[in-house]
C-alpha cells in the first residue's frame, strides 16, 4: 500500500484519544509529524515522530500529504486555509469552523487547490447509530415519524477549559450538539426549518451547556438534546415509526476504550454488552437488536482510500457545511424565540 504521511496539529485530548491512536490504526497512513509545545506528552505515545512548535514548520515538509487539525474551533478556518494553500489534504475536528461563512471559504480553497477537505464527524462511527442507520434503511420501524437523541452528562462545575470559556465555538452544542446534528441530517437529509433553545443552565456557566433542537420534515419531529446536569440518563435514542419503535439505552464504548489506552483492533473493539442491546417493539412484540460494532477506524480507512482513489470522502465537507448551518440557525431560533426555515 502506498504510504501517506500525516501531520497532526494539536495532540491535546482531543488530538491524543482520538485521533493518533486511530490514525496509527489504519494501514497507509502514517503519522510523520505533531504540532505541539509538549514534546516529552508526544513521545510518550509516538516515540517515532518528529515535534514541531508552529503549523508554519509543518508546513514545509514536502512528504506530509495530510494535515489533521484538532485545536480550539476558532483555529480551525485560519490553519485549514493556512494548510490547504500550502498544497496538502486537510482533516478538521468537529465541528467544521464556527461560522458557515468560514466553512464556504474553506471549501471553496479546497476546490481552488485540489485538495481533500473533510471533518472527523466520528460518532457516524458509533455502534449505536450504525444500528440504527440500519434499521432504518431496511425499514424495520417503517416510516419514521418522531426520532429522538439524546447526549447527556453530569459535570455541575465549570472547569477551566476552552470549551466551557466565552469564546467562538464553544458550548455544549457546537461540541456535542454537532454530533447529534450529522447523524441525523445523515439519515433524513436537510430539514425543512429549525427550532431551538439553548442556555447556560449551571451557575457561572460562560456559554451554552443546554439544548433542545426540533428539526422539522413535514410531519416527522427531529428531536436533539443535550444537557450538563443530568445525573440519571435515560434513553439516548427514541425513534418511532409506523410500524414500531427502538428505543437504546448506554453509549458506544469505543471513547471509554481509548480513555483507557486500547486502540482499533483489539479483541472485540467496537461492540457493545449485551445489557446496552437496544429493544425493537412492533406487533410482535418486543425483539432485543444485536448493536454493530462501532468503527472510528473506518472513517481513516475512507479518507486513505479517496486520497488514493482522488475521490471524495465519506464524510464531506458540504455536509459538515450542513451541520454549521444547523447550529447557525439554531442559536438564531433561541435568540428570537420563533421557527428558522431552512434557505
Amino acid at each position: 500500500m502506498r504510504e501517506v504521511k500525516v501531520g497532526l496539529v494539536g495532540f491535546g485530548f482531543s488530538g491524543a484519544t482520538f485521533h493518533a491512536p486511530v490514525i496509527e490504526a489504519v494501514e497507509g497512513l502514517t503519522i510523520s509529524t505533531v504540532v505541539s509545545s509538549n514534546a516529552d506528552k508526544v513521545h510518550r505515545s509516538l516515540p517515532e515522530v518528529k515535534v514541531v512548535s508552529s503549523v508554519e514548520e509543518l508546513l514545509t515538509d514536502q512528504e506530509i500529504e495530510l494535515v489533521i487539525i484538532t485545536t480550539p474551533n476558532e483555529f480551525h478556518f485560519p490553519m485549514a486555509k493556512q494548510a490547504l494553500e500550502a498544497g496538502k489534504h486537510v482533516v478538521l475536528e468537529k465541528p467544521f469552523t464556527v461560522s458557515v461563512e468560514e466553512g464556504e471559504r474553506l471549501i471553496a480553497v479546497a476546490e481552488e487547490s485540489h485538495r481533500l477537505l473533510s471533518v472527523y464527524h466520528n460518532r457516524r462511527y458509533d455502534s449505536d447509530f450504525l444500528t440504527i442507520q440500519q434499521l432504518v434503511k431496511e425499514e424495520k420501524l417503517g416510516s419514521v415519524i418522531t426520532y429522538e437523541a439524546h447526549y447527556d452528562r453530569y459535570r455541575a462545575e465549570v472547569r477551566d477549559r476552552w470549551r466551557e470559556q466565552d469564546k467562538k465555538g464553544s458550548g455544549i452544542l457546537f461540541d456535542l450538539g454537532s454530533h447529534l446534528i450529522d447523524q441525523a441530517l445523515t439519515l433524513f437529509g436537510k430539514p425543512d426549518s429549525v427550532y431551538a433553545d439553548i442556555m447556560a443552565q449551571r451557575v457561572k456557566g460562560k456559554t451554552d451547556d443546554y439544548f433542545h433542537l426540533i428539526l422539522h420534515y413535514g410531519k416527522k419531529r427531529v428531536i436533539l438534546h443535550g444537557g450538563s446536569l443530568v445525573k440519571k440518563h435515560g434513553p439516548r435514542y427514541q425513534i418511532h415509526g409506523i410500524k414500531g419503535s427502538f428505543l437504546k439505552w448506554g453509549i458506544d464504548p469505543q471513547e471509554e476504550a481509548l480513555i483507557a489506552g486500547r486502540v482499533p483492533g483489539d479483541a472485540g473493539w467496537g461492540e457493545e454488552a449485551p445489557e446496552q442491546f437496544g429493544v425493537l417493539t412492533n406487533e410482535e412484540g418486543n425483539h432485543v437488536v444485536k448493536s454493530l460494532p462501532g468503527s472510528y477506524q473506518t472513517y481513516y480507512a475512507e479518507v486513505y482510500q479517496a486520497l488514493i482513489e482522488d475521490s471524495a470522502p465519506t464524510v464531506t465537507a458540504e455536509e459538515a457545511l450542513n451541520v454549521m448551518k444547523v447550529i447557525e440557525l439554531a442559536f438564531k431560533s433561541s435568540e428570537e424565540k420563533k421557527v428558522m426555515h431552512w434557505v
